[in-house]
């Protein structure tokens, strides 16, 4: 059965990066993403540039894509007037993300959970296109420690009816067992997986059996959150691909293209990054 892929790293992966990259250069990444085939991209975040630097800028960059068809941009927002600027800026999907914790939305989004959740209401009940609601901190918080999944199940009831459910493990604290059996509790459609203590990859076999079909990943493996200590590397988009190609999962990407988009990042960023594919090259079992 096919799964769709959504990229992050134009948000996810370059908000945690000690410098702001170019609008012309954010806009790129997005590009090549959408060349390599991916059927969503997230090409954005709209929230306060004295919050987050390294998203400043964001209408620019998304007036400068050159949109294609087959790939739908995407861009996050936290609160209402996030989803406004991304309206304005014409993406086509919503990603409205709150936290599973008062400690943590309060630091991410300077407001309770319960705050957080009539914010997403009001922005489900206004938008004219797809919204996508990611838990974040679902398996676990830097500031609370473990999360109890009745909570995250209860969230996620609550809006499983007019948004899709992606359940973030925001700070990489996950194991397959704690995954499967919250996929399977709450019906998440999708998974936010960080590969921070080397358990991301699993937990995305892990989901993919619990009958996830949507999945965030990050070329190159870019990505942290800069309100969670220590929360490095989403699990690497070119890595997932030739794991679930490999399992027989059709992706629709294009992994050569992958590989040369992180190389591009590698030589852009001017390090090696979290990835293991595009250092290792792509193999066909023949």
């Amino acid at each position: 059965m096919p799964v769709t892929i959504c990229d992050v790293g134009p948000r996810d992966g370059l908000q945690n990066e000690p410098e702001t990259l170019p609008t012309a250069t954010r806009a790129e990444f997005v590009n090549r993403l959408a060349a390599a085939g991916l059927a969503r991209v997230e090409a954005a975040s709209f929230v306060r540039p004295d919050a987050v630097p390294q998203m400043a800028g964001a209408e620019e960059v998304v007036a400068a894509v050159d949109r294609r068809d087959g790939t739908e941009y995407s861009g996050l927002a936290l609160n209402e007037k996030g989803y406004e600027r991304l309206a304005a800026a014409g993406l086509d999907r919503v990603n409205f993300t709150l936290a599973a914790t008062d400690s943590f939305s309060r630091r991410n989004a300077n407001q309770s959970v319960e705050e957080a959740q009539a914010a997403a209401e009001s922005v489900i009940e206004r938008a004219d296109r797809p919204v996508t609601l990611t838990i974040s901190v679902a398996f676990g918080c830097p500031f609370d420690g473990k999360v109890d999944p009745g909570v995250v199940a209860e969230i996620a009831q609550r809006f499983s009816s007019s948004a899709e459910i992606v359940l973030a493990d925001t700070i990489g604290v996950a194991t397959p067992r704690r995954v499967r059996e919250l996929v399977e509790r709450t019906h998440a459609s999708g998974v936010h997986l960080h590969n921070t203590r080397n358990t991301g990859y699993a937990n995305a076999v892990a989901a993919l059996e619990a009958g996830v079909t949507l999945f965030d990943a990050s070329c190159g493996g870019l990505g942290g959150c800069p309100y969670a200590p220590r929360a490095t590397g989403n699990i690497a988009t070119e890595d997932l691909v030739y794991l679930l190609e490999g399992e027989g999962v059709e992706t629709g990407v294009d992994l050569d293209s992958l590989i040369a988009t992180s190389e591009w990042l590698e030589a852009l960023l001017g390090r090696r990054l979290e990835g293991q594919v595009y250092r290792a090259g792509a193999w066909v079992d023949a």
